[in-house]
């Protein structure tokens, strides 16, 4: 029993609790891109903006040295994403989606993406539409 469960408060200053890291998720919340999207001639005639958000699963692996090398570079992330986004020609959401969930997994490190993508403009009255997609990398 250790000393907070023996009700005698949490341990002293100093002495490091032993933990391990169990998950790692980057996360890129609400990028907003304007692309050519769209079933009918109305929609594609002009560019629709979009939200993106993405969770990717990445091997749980702390930085030793606190070097950008270390760790899964978020620049070069969003960077592809919007790449993907821009040069999209696409009818579906769900084509982008399969997309940009395939350009996520240029670090072996990522182990797996979840792509949320929603029209901002659709409806009227809806706040946003879309699609919602998770790819793991096998094995």
């Amino acid at each position: 029993m250790d000393r907070a469960e023996a009700g005698q408060g949490p341990a002293p200053r100093g002495r490091e609790t032993e933990t391990e890291v169990t998950a790692q998720r980057i996360i890129v919340r609400d990028l907003s891109l304007s692309c050519r999207i769209g079933v009918t001639e109305d929609e594609r005639a002009r560019r629709q903006r979009i939200r993106l958000n993405l969770t990717l699963e990445v091997v749980p692996d702390p930085p030793s040295e606190d070097r950008i090398a270390e760790v899964v570079h978020y620049g070069h992330l969003v960077d592809r994403v919007r790449r993907t986004c821009l040069k999209a020609d696409v009818q579906l959401l769900e084509t982008l989606a399969e997309q940009v969930a395939a350009n996520c997994f240029f670090d072996e490190r990522i182990v797996s993406v979840r792509v949320r993508i929603e029209k901002l403009d659709r409806y009227a009255d809806v706040g946003g539409i879309g699609i919602e997609l998770e790819r793991r990398r096998k094995g």
